[in-house]
């Protein structure tokens, strides 16, 4: 990669397509979906399904690629898909929001909640009906994703186990790779090495790290591998 190329993706984050499905247990088919449309057949002949949101980055290399907001904004869609809000519904708030708010990635950096069929906006302790702008009055499905840090309506941080725990994603940090908190090692690192020397005790020693962090590395990396042989 050119080193200016390099320079204007400090602070952003950087993902594969594969990278982003490990991190977010979403298909790449979907990933690559969402961010690049597609085209489908249908009784009215071949139609094209635009982007969901615009991304953060241009392809790397010749490959599609995500920056930390992406990221997010997969798992936020994911989630209201889980959740049951129809694909007409996402589209129509990602449409109103990128004109009304001028965001481009509404769903991660809005507070938006849920009913299952409907998508709602907080502001101030009040809840709107995001498309019609009327008051909802009804309890509202409580916030379903955790462990993101907001700085002002935008995600800054990601702490993938919790904020208890020291694995974080950071895009002003090692490209916004897994890594812990508090001395920025790449939690792959430190798996390997204590799959290699079998200890988590040795590895803290050699990186003089807490042996928690290592051990939060450990089952992270666990858990994505799992999630992997899963999909």
């Amino acid at each position: 990669m050119k080193k200016e190329a390099t320079a204007n993706l400090l602070g952003v984050g950087i993902y594969s397509i594969p990278e982003a499905s490990r991190l977010t247990g979403v298909t790449r088919g979907r990933i690559g979906r969402w961010l690049g449309g597609y085209g489908f057949a249908s009784k009215s002949g071949r139609r094209y399904s635009p982007p969901v949101w615009k991304g953060e980055i241009p392809p790397v290399q010749g490959s599609a690629a995500l920056g930390f907001l992406d990221l997010q904004e997969v798992r936020y869609i994911d989630a209201f898909r889980k959740l049951g809000v129809p694909w007409r519904t996402l589209r129509d708030v990602e449409d109103a929001a990128r004109e009304r708010l001028e965001v481009t990635h509404p769903f991660c950096t809005i507070q938006f909640k849920t009913d299952g069929r409907e998508i709602f906006l907080e502001v101030q302790g009040k809840i709107y009906s995001f498309l019609s702008s009327q008051r909802y009055f009804e309890r509202i499905i409580a916030p379903f994703l955790r462990g993101v840090d907001f700085q002002g309506q935008f995600p800054r941080r990601w702490w993938p186990m919790g904020h208890g725990h020291a694995v974080v994603l950071d895009p002003t940090r090692s490209f916004g790779k897994p890594i812990v908190e508090k001395e920025g090692i790449p939690t792959s690192i430190l798996a390997k090495a204590v799959q290699v020397e079998g200890s988590i005790d040795r590895v803290a020693m050699w990186y003089e790290i807490d042996r928690a962090a290592v051990r939060d590395a450990v089952e992270f990396e666990r858990s994505l591998t799992a999630r992997s042989l899963a999909a």
